[in-house]
């Protein structure tokens, strides 16, 4: 792909100092200091206060952007029907390896390309553990991060699809896999209905499965209306759905925010630091297993977001266009020819059974995790890697799956 160039993060010092004039400038509710540890309400006021001062007094984006700038930053032109040709970027790391497997990273909100910095060298230097070896192609999200800001409606989950497929055409990767959880769910299943020969294997770390319909699975609705009624659920597949069942009760009220009124939420968020990390890192709790959170760490990952290229605001618009087109959230597309691993991790927001999940196409692999949850590359890199080298590696369920591959990129 001839528009492909080096991309180097660098920040204008005057949206640093800006953000530093915001940041003083907070106005936090009264009685910042009496709510403790108390998340009932929502974020504690006095953690947000905390780390609003950390973001003030002690963090350095320009040390955390040279930190980054070590990484291999690209972007690249990519055109879709009806839009405007837009930049994305994305980490791409090569491996030494020849047999090495292009493994596309697609992550979601509220994380980033920042999330597959703990793995990029356990997959890459895969060889060295006795495990296969990977070329690491970490996007951000249009809208996200370091890649454009889409204006016009209508750009919704086949459209990601499509972007991220051109974009791994266009390194050179005529076939590649994939990982993914949260939006990398949805985006890389639309992919493997779609490009089923490019996407040859996914592997996923949130499962968000459906029922099988009436409409076109009769005798497998039927089956699934019998285990339903009669609770033939495994322990673990029954305590999924409870936490299902509690997720959307008393977890879910943001999604449904960002999906009917993103642009209401979006302009706190484009306008206040202090509301952008509180939004956030209420998230980064509540959706990790006991992961001991610094400081340091919340202010990088909110960061990302502040001096994204789109805009805090852009990110939640998402979940409005993903409710709409031809693909949909509520959509479990069947891929069978496509071959798919998951990793099961306790503190996910939400499961769906067995039976469910197995329906989506050829499962090869799976693994349940005594420990971990949404964030799973960041809070468990070495499972996430183990679970890749075990369903990609010798023996394993997609051993072979990729016919020789040439890159360019």
């Amino acid at each position: 792909m001839e528009n492909i160039r080096p991309y180097k993060i660098a920040i204008p010092q005057a949206d640093i100092d800006q953000l530093n004039r915001k940041l003083l400038d907070a106005r936090l509710p009264g009685g910042s200091g009496d709510d403790g540890d108390n998340w009932g309400r929502g974020t504690p006021v006095a953690a947000v206060g905390r780390i609003a001062r950390h973001w003030r007094e002690s963090f350095s984006w320009r040390s955390f952007e040279d930190e980054l700038n070590e990484l291999a930053h690209f972007e690249a032109t990519i055109s879709i029907d009806e839009f405007d040709p837009f930049q994305v970027h994305f980490i791409h790391q090569r491996s030494t390896a020849q047999d090495a497997i292009p493994l596309l990273f697609v992550h979601g909100w509220p994380g980033s390309f920042l999330e597959v910095t703990k793995i990029l060298p356990l997959l890459v230097e895969g060889e060295k553990y006795g495990g296969p070896s990977f070329h690491v192609v970490a996007p951000s999200l249009p809208n996200f991060g370091f890649s454009s800001r889409i204006d016009r409606p209508g750009f919704g989950l086949k459209q990601y699809a499509e972007t991220f497929h051109k974009l791994m055409l266009g390194l050179g990767y005529s076939q590649y896999v994939s990982q993914g959880g949260d939006w990398g769910y949805f985006i890389t299943r639309v992919m493997s209905a779609l490009y089923p020969q490019s996407l040859r294997a996914t592997h996923l770390n949130l499962l968000a499965a459906v029922p099988p319909p009436p409409r076109n699975a009769l005798i497998a609705h039927a089956q699934f209306l019998i285990r339903h009624y009669l609770n033939l659920y495994s322990p673990q597949e029954a305590a999924g759905l409870k936490k299902t069942q509690e997720f959307v009760r008393d977890g879910s009220a943001y999604g449904i925010i960002h999906g009917q009124r993103p642009t209401t939420i979006g302009i706190s968020l484009n306008d206040s630091p202090v509301g952008l990390l509180a939004w956030i890192y209420e998230k980064l709790v509540a959706w990790t297993d006991d992961y001991p959170w610094t400081d340091e760490e919340v202010c990088q990952w909110i960061s990302i977001y502040w001096f994204s290229r789109a805009g805090p605001a852009a990110s939640v618009v998402i979940y409005h266009e993903a409710a709409r087109g031809e693909y949909r959230t509520t959509d479990s597309p069947l891929t069978p020819s496509v071959k798919i691993g998951f990793s099961h991790f306790p503190r996910e927001i939400f499961s769906t059974p067995l039976f469910w999940n197995r329906r989506l196409g050829d499962v090869v692999f799976e693994r349940e995790h005594e420990k971990g949850g949404h964030f799973a590359a960041w809070e468990r890199p070495e499972d996430i890697v183990a679970d890749l080298r075990a369903m990609f590696g010798k023996g394993g369920g997609a051993h072979g799956i990729m016919k020789q591959v040439i890159a360019t990129g």
